[in-house]
């Protein structure tokens, strides 16, 4: 293998340094930003997206990702047609194939491949991998702020401070009630281990699952997809940890919020569209259950005139479940390690299925 070329084309988890790191996993390693000139390409084009004010940010806060004179006086165009790897997040250059015709691997920063995945990036010349999994204990800690959120109601308790009001209530016990998670991925498994340190009993489905199933791990009790709303009638909490794909868009409908208790919570960090969202909405409204955790929606930004805004058993945050200060570095070193696998030959981690939808 001769020198290998890496374009970083659209940088949002990456970092100051980042490209004397990719060039420091072998002497063959030749990296390249080329985010600054994409950022152009988007602008003469007018494409607008909720990604590009971030992306811009980082490019105008962080500088240059490191020494890099390869890409002085060079167009994208250039770079793209020396590419065999290219490293992005959410956008990437229109017709990159053909434009970058010895592409051989793309890495995507993310971890759901739902918004692109009939892109032409899969049309099964390149090898796609994702980030999934390695930001899985911070989602898995987002998912316990919102259980403890809901259950201590800590929204009632900021409402009476700031209305000066001395109120004391019942809140829940977590110790003791039922955690069902559907989706035993990374993040899944890292909640079902959170969970049974706070004395949860924790029961899960799982796709794979064919029969009922005891003692997996941290999951006392697996229940196949079959017996889903068995098992949702058991959980005191949901959560929704599963990639979006043909067969979970709209798993979460009318038959399964009114299979779960009344003082049952849901909490989504997956994706939005896995739930019928209007549903859930008269599912909050009429009391089927009894509040809500949500970091994803049907449509983002969630619109203003959703009912969810104003519901005051629904907390939400943004869909920045795993937006923490140590992202970048948790997935640049995925992508590191992933390049030394690369040009030494060996199996890359992470490798995407279009069939599957992850």
């Amino acid at each position: 293998m001769e020198k290998v070329n890496v374009l970083v084309v659209s940088r949002t988890h990456s970092y100051e340094g980042f490209l004397k790191d990719l060039q420091a996993v072998d002497p063959r390693v030749v990296a390249r930003d080329a985010t600054g000139l994409f950022l152009d390409e988007l602008r003469r084009d007018g494409i607008t997206d909720p990604m590009i004010p971030r992306i811009e940010e980082m490019v105008q806060r962080d500088g240059a990702l490191g020494v890099d004179p390869g890409t002085e006086g060079r167009s994208l165009d250039s770079l793209l047609s020396e590419a065999e790897v290219a490293f992005g997040v959410i956008m990437w250059p229109k017709n990159i194939i053909s434009r970058a015709p010895g592409l051989k691997w793309f890495h995507i920063g993310g971890t759901g491949i739902d918004r692109y995945v009939n892109s032409e990036i899969f049309d099964g010349r390149i090898t796609v991998t994702n980030s999934r999994g390695v930001l899985a204990v911070p989602i898995a800690e987002y998912v316990m702020a919102f259980i403890f959120t809901l259950a201590k109601n800590i929204p009632r308790l900021r409402r009476a401070k700031l209305e000066r009001r001395w109120e004391r209530f019942d809140t829940i016990e977590l110790a003791g009630g039922t955690l069902g998670i559907i989706g035993m991925g990374a993040i899944g498994t890292q909640v079902a281990r959170m969970a049974k340190g706070v004395g949860m009993k924790v029961i899960a489905t799982r796709r794979s699952a064919n029969r009922h199933e005891h003692g997996i791990g941290h999951v006392d009790e697996v229940y196949p997809r079959n017996d889903l709303l068995e098992m949702l009638a058991e959980s005191d909490f949901l959560v929704l940890a599963l990639p979006l794909t043909a067969e979970t868009r709209k798993l979460v409908g009318e038959p399964e919020l009114r299979a779960m208790k009344p003082t049952a919570h849901l909490i989504n960090v997956s994706r939005g569209p896995i739930i019928d969202e209007p549903v859930l909405i008269r599912a909050l409204q009429e009391g089927w259950i009894a509040g809500a955790g949500l970091d994803v929606f049907e449509k983002e930004p969630l619109p203003l005139e959703s009912e969810l805004w104003g519901m005051p058993n629904v907390i939400f945050s943004h869909h920045m479940a795993g937006k923490t200060d140590r992202r970048g570095y948790h997935i640049s070193r995925l992508f590191c390690e992933n390049l030394t696998r690369y040009v030494s030959g060996q199996p890359l981690f992470n490798i995407v299925s279009r069939g599957r939808g992850y």
